[in-house]
Parts: structure tokens; C-alpha cells; sequence
């Protein structure tokens, strides 16, 4: 009896192995996925970038004119408002030349008036000598003269003519000349209002590069001169972010940014596209023969004030160029690109399994397609798995903007799918129609 319970035993064992074994062995040619069902989400697209935080009004202060500085009294960050006093240049050397100009300018006035009387010497002269001409004609007519009297008095009526339209000229030459001396005399005392500098907006002093009784170099075309002060408004900031090439397409006015700076962190400042370049950054010319990034500049005007920021804080903000509002959300990770064969019509042409179930299988080859009214093109396309009937079935997928973690699928999926997520080694070797054993995991709502 114990004999025969033995052998029972074994025969139950056996069999138990075998079904396991068999199990195993069904399952083996299933991998292992994870998958998750398509939901609605609300999407944003986000194009992220470095930059700084630069005041929208800044204001450098060079000087006119050159000479040393005598009284300076602001320091770097200080509050200055609009007219009040900054520095002072000497102003000696201009004070002589308002007094040289102002006694040119006398001269002129006395020259001219000079002239003026010389016109009147001369129109006399010009009458006594009409006056002779007249008597000499009379006595002419009566041959009580000679002729050469006569035409001497000709002659000094046009000589005293010519000396009358030479004066008149010498009149309006001292005129210019007064003019030119007081538009001398008017840039000198100009040119004197500028040795005092005083600030023209409201703001902060963010930069003094000058010290009292250095000397103030005035700028030429090839050397920009003395930048002695630079004053900011910080009552309007701007972020002067720096993006890539690939995403500035996506860009536009108006719309709402994000921004962190780095100096102040635990707070998140917001703001508005003011401002798109043209034109690339240039880049300086580095030393390696490494390719810099193709970036553009884009203004940022940020909203409200922040207290204690500086200019060139760095930061970095996350423009939002995009918004979609319970579209079909497809996992990043789960779109792949595989290579199809098409008919005619554009359809991917598939086949059935072995066995007839209907169960959608790979692609079907030139050599193993069904006959088609027309020849089949091979074209990659981009898409996702699809898990149906325990297979994976490549799907193409139409889609719109990208959020930080899902694709917005414009086509191709429906609600409920479960798409393949991963592992990245299984769905980079998976093929249309391979057998799959799913594991859906939990997604973030």
C-alpha cells in the first residue's frame, strides 16, 4: 500500500512539473511591459532658458568735456533722483573761454558798428560828390568848363558809389562775425553747464568708475571715453534670456513666463515676452575650435518689484508658448519610430496570426504579403505600442506640442489605450504583432 501511495505521489509530482514547465515555457516568448492607459490631460509646452536680470531704463554717465574731477558725491548704491547734483569737472579752462568769447564778441559788435559808420562817411561822400557832378554838368552845358573837370566829376561820383557798396558789405561782414562769436561764446557757456553732472532719471547707482581728482577722458571714435556713472531704474526689471535656435519658432509676444533667480531662491516670478531678436547672440571667439550654440535674445518684462535683486542676477525662465486643455496625453517615453509597409491607399499592411484568430501580427514583408491591388512602400513612421489581444500593435500617432512628461496625441489613439512605457531595451527591440505580458502601473492623474 505504501508501495502504491509512493508512486501516486510521483505521478502528481510530475505532473505538477510538467505544468509548470509547460507554463513557463508558453510564457516565455511574452516580455515583459509596462503600460499605461491613455488619459485627458492638460498640457503646457515649455521652453526653458538661462539669462539675467537687467533694469529696462539703465543710464551711462560720460562726460562732454575733459578736465579733473573736483567734487564728486554719490557712491555706488546709492538712490539719486532726477537734477540732483553728481560730480563736478574743474571748470577753469571754460571760464576763460566764456571771457575770451564774450570779449570776441564785444570786438565783433564794435567792428560792426565801426562798419556802420564808415557807410555813412561813405553815402556822404557819395552826395557831396553828386552835388559837384551836378554844378559841373551845368557849367558844362554853358562851356564855362573843360570837359576833363567834367568827367573828373564823373568819375568821383562812381568812385565814391563803389566806396558805399564796399562799406555796405564790410556791414554785413561784422554781422556774421558777431553771429559766429556768440554761437562761440554760447557753446563755450555750454560746454561750462556740462563740467556739472547731475543725475537724469530716478534710480540706484549701480557703477561709479571714477574717483575724486582723477581726470575725466572725453570720448573719440575709436575710444569710447570715461564711463563715470552708471544709474539704474529698477521700478520696470527685464529678463534678457538667451534661447536655443530649435525652440525660438515657438516663441511670441505676449506670452507668460516663469522665472527663478538664482540669488533668490524659494520664489517664482512671473512676466510677459516683450521682446524677440532677429538676430543670433554673437559669441566671442573662443580660443578652441568648439562650436558655440546658435541662440537669440529674448526680453522678458517681469511683473512688480523685487526687493534686494541687482543687476546681472542670473535666472532661468520657463516660457509657456503653449496650452492644450484635456487633449489625449501620450507618455514621452513610450513614442518610438519604427519603419512600415504601406499600400497604396496609405494603410499599414498587417497580417493575421497563424492560427486565423485575427490577432494583428507584424508587417507583412514583400515576400509574405497578401496580394494587394498595388505595390507597398516602406516608410518610417512615428508612434507608439499598443497593447491588444496580449500583442503589441505599432500604432503611428499624430502629435502636437510636448508638456514636460506627455505628447499631446492629435490621431492614432483613443481614451483607455494602454501604450507601452518601458523598460527602454524591451520597446526599442519590440516588433508589430510580438506576444507581451503587461503590467500597467500606476499614473499621475
Amino acid at each position: 500500500m505504501s508501495r502504491k501511495i509512493l508512486v501516486g505521489g510521483l505521478i502528481v509530482l510530475t505532473g505538477a512539473a510538467l505544468v509548470t514547465v509547460n507554463l513557463l515555457f508558453d510564457r516565455s516568448d511574452a516580455a515583459e511591459v509596462d503600460v499605461e492607459a491613455i488619459q485627458r490631460r492638460d498640457l503646457e509646452a515649455i521652453v526653458s532658458a538661462p539669462g539675467t536680470i537687467q533694469p529696462q531704463l539703465s543710464v551711462d554717465m560720460s562726460a562732454s568735456t575733459m578736465g579733473r574731477v573736483t567734487r564728486l558725491a554719490v557712491d555706488e548704491g546709492e538712490r539719486v533722483t532726477a537734477g540732483q547734483f553728481l560730480l563736478q569737472i574743474d571748470p577753469e579752462n571754460l571760464r576763460a573761454l566764456v571771457s575770451r568769447g564774450e570779449a570776441s564778441l564785444e570786438a565783433a559788435v564794435s567792428g560792426h558798428a565801426q562798419a556802420r559808420v564808415a557807410v555813412e562817411t561813405a553815402r556822404v561822400s557819395l552826395d557831396v560828390a553828386r552835388e559837384n557832378l551836378e554844378r559841373q554838368a551845368h557849367l558844362w552845358s554853358l562851356r564855362l568848363v573843360s570837359r576833363e573837370i567834367y568827367e573828373q566829376a564823373v568819375a568821383d561820383v562812381e568812385l565814391r558809389e563803389t566806396e558805399l557798396r564796399a562799406r555796405e558789405v564790410d556791414v554785413e561782414g561784422a554781422a556774421q562775425r558777431i553771429l559766429q562769436e556768440r554761437a562761440t561764446l554760447d557753446s563755450a557757456r555750454y560746454d561750462l553747464t556740462q563740467v556739472t553732472i547731475t543725475s537724469p532719471i530716478d534710480g540706484i547707482v549701480t557703477r561709479r568708475n571714477i574717483e575724486e581728482g582723477e581726470t575725466v577722458v572725453i570720448g573719440t571714435m575709436n575710444n569710447p571715453g570715461t564711463v563715470l556713472l552708471t544709474i539704474a531704474d529698477f521700478s520696470v526689471l527685464e529678463a534678457e534670456i538667451e534661447v536655443d535656435e530649435t525652440d525660438i519658432p515657438a516663441v511670441r509676444l505676449g506670452q507668460p513666463v516663469e522665472i527663478e533667480i538664482d540669488a533668490l531662491p524659494g520664489r517664482t516670478y512671473t512676466g510677459r515676452v516683450t521682446e524677440i531678436g532677429n538676430s543670433p547672440i554673437q559669441q566671442n571667439a573662443a580660443a578652441g575650435a568648439t562650436q558655440e550654440a546658435t541662440n537669440f535674445l529674448v526680453v522678458v518684462v517681469i511683473d512688480g518689484d523685487i526687493p534686494g535683486v541687482r543687476p546681472g542676477f542670473t535666472c532661468t525662465a520657463e516660457i509657456t508658448t503653449a496650452t492644450r486643455t484635456a487633449s489625449l496625453a501620450v507618455p514621452i517615453q513610450a513614442t518610438t519610430v519604427r519603419e512600415v509597409e504601406l499600400d497604396a491607399a496609405g494603410e499599414i499592411v498587417r497580417r493575421t496570426d497563424e492560427a486565423g484568430s485575427g490577432v494583428i501580427s507584424r508587417p507583412a514583408s514583400a515576400s509574405s504579403a497578401p496580394a494587394t491591388d498595388g505595390e507597398t512602400t516602406s516608410e518610417e513612421r512615428e508612434g507608439v505600442f499598443v497593447v491588444r489581444q496580449g500583442r503589441a500593435v505599432f500604432v503611428p500617432v499624430a502629435t502636437g506640442i510636448a508638456g514636460e512628461r506627455y505628447f499631446e496625441a492629435l490621431s492614432g489613439l483613443e481614451e483607455g489605450d494602454l501604450v507601452i512605457t518601458g523598460p527602454f531595451e524591451v520597446v526599442r527591440n519590440l516588433d508589430d504583432g510580438d506576444p507581451v505580458d503587461p503590467n500597467e502601473a500606476d499614473s499621475d492623474s
